[in-house]
């Protein structure tokens, strides 16, 4: 068996539960103790440090939000002084504020220890040569990938997102082994990889994407052009480190998630009250060893939910889905709530459509509710079928998502792709009461 030196060393599910347990109370007396913010909050809540003895006490606490973090700009609930941060991250939110968040030197040492157990988990080596394909500055991406990949011991190749012939030139010069990207720039690169005929040049084996949701049949595309390799779901957010907070193992059965660094809930966002294992709600975060700005019972809005049970992999580390969507980009149409992986997974199992659609929100003349649904047809699918396939994911979506849209097939590589997120759906229904 080979040795993962970046393995936690808690062995069994109640050793983990007492980690997590020192790990809580230690949180919260440090919050408590370290950041007015979290003390107002937690005497609000009528709560002491002291009377959380177990972690059921968990839930008596009170949510943080990324309102928090905004109202707090542009050091929100820091919990040590200011000569103990040594940087400072900033995520690429589109509205108001940015939520900046402050790290400790051991801040930064437990996020590569724990992205490091990532790649190791994904079977990186320091063989493996690395190219890093996503975004640098004051992202968490670029930095977390980079140092994960040189405290494991492969050789990273930093080349940001972007500028596809340097991204084709260095596949095929410094033959590395291993891409990281989002989902939408490893279908632009396989795509690229493949109309240039580079194939048989290059030597990727695996595909560690994040940063946004990826359809089966997108994954499938990647693999596919990259001659079969491998991909791994990298979950993470700036709030909570950045990425490498997880990562699908090569069981590939959902996600591993790191409990020895952070408790997992899943809530219902409407009542806020705790969901059970394998239910679909939102994820809430509390770290157990984060410094500089702890996070107590954060709302991530993701969705996703806790798969109950132990992996085939034997990890002890519980498991939680591929993250759904998220509270907010769900969408209202005529009374409906539709998230866009719901729209993912109908498109996927539709025979010659392929991965990459809009969905476009507007009224008519009549101020009704117009969904259209603009889809690539496969790559090896002529238009004398878009007949047919418009008529076939109408009918799907009428029948699982009960509404009727407008399907528009549009021919492969038609829609625009990205290094970054892919904008999916595009509302100009604006003062839509039903919104």
């Amino acid at each position: 068996m080979t040795l993962r030196r970046f393995e936690s060393p808690l062995k069994t599910v109640s050793e983990l539960y007492e980690h997590q347990l020192t790990g809580l109370k230690w949180t919260l007396n440090h919050a408590y103790n370290g950041c007015p913010e979290y003390r107002v909050k937690i005497d609000s809540a009528g709560i002491t440090p002291e009377s959380i003895r177990t972690l059921d006490d968990l839930q008596r606490l009170p949510f943080t939000t990324a309102e928090d973090l905004r109202d707090g700009y542009p050091f929100p609930l820091r919990s040590v002084p200011f000569e103990k941060i040594v940087r400072i991250h900033s995520s690429s939110g589109t509205t108001g504020k940015r939520k900046n968040l402050c790290y400790t030197q051991k801040d930064v040492d437990d996020w590569c220890h724990f992205f490091a157990r990532a790649y190791e988990t994904a079977g990186v080596t320091s063989e493996d040569r690395v190219q890093i394909a996503v975004g640098y500055g004051v992202w968490t991406a670029g930095v977390g990938f980079q140092l994960g990949c040189e405290k494991v011991g492969a050789m990273a190749l930093p080349v940001g997102p972007g500028n596809v012939d340097m991204q084709c030139q260095f596949l095929v010069d410094l033959q590395p082994t291993v891409l990281c990207c989002t989902a939408s720039m490893g279908l632009l690169m396989a795509e690229e990889v493949h109309r240039r005929g580079l194939s048989d040049k290059i030597c990727i084996r695996k595909v560690i994407y994040g940063s946004e949701r990826a359809s089966i049949s997108m994954r499938q595309k990647i693999s596919e052009l990259f001659s079969g390799a491998e991909l791994f779901d990298i979950p993470g957010l700036t709030e909570l480190y950045g990425p490498g907070t997880g990562i699908e193992c090569p069981d590939h059965d959902c996600i591993h998630y790191w409990a020895d660094y952070y408790i997992l809930e899943i809530i219902d966002p409407e009542t806020l009250t705790p969901l059970p294992d394998g239910e679909w709600g939102e994820m809430v975060v509390t770290t157990l060893c984060k410094e500089a700005v702890p996070l107590i019972r954060y709302r991530t809005r993701d969705i996703t939910r806790i798969i109950p049970g132990p992996c085939t992999c034997g990890s002890i580390m519980p498991r939680h889905s591929r993250i759904r969507g998220r509270t907010d980009d769900m969408f209202k149409f005529r009374a409906v709530n539709i998230y866009p992986s719901t729209i993912d997974a109908i498109i996927s199992g539709i025979p010659g459509l392929g991965s990459e659609y809009q969905i476009h929100l507007s009224r008519d003349a009549s101020e009704r509710g117009v969904m259209r649904l603009v889809v690539e047809r496969s790559r090896d699918t002529g238009a004398d079928q878009d007949d047919a396939l418009s008529h076939q994911l109408v009918y799907q979506v009428k029948k699982k998502v009960l509404i009727t849209p407008v399907a528009e097939i549009v021919p492969y590589g038609s829609l625009p792709r990205s290094e970054r997120k892919s904008k999916r759906v595009f509302d100009t229904r604006m003062d839509d009461p039903v919104v």
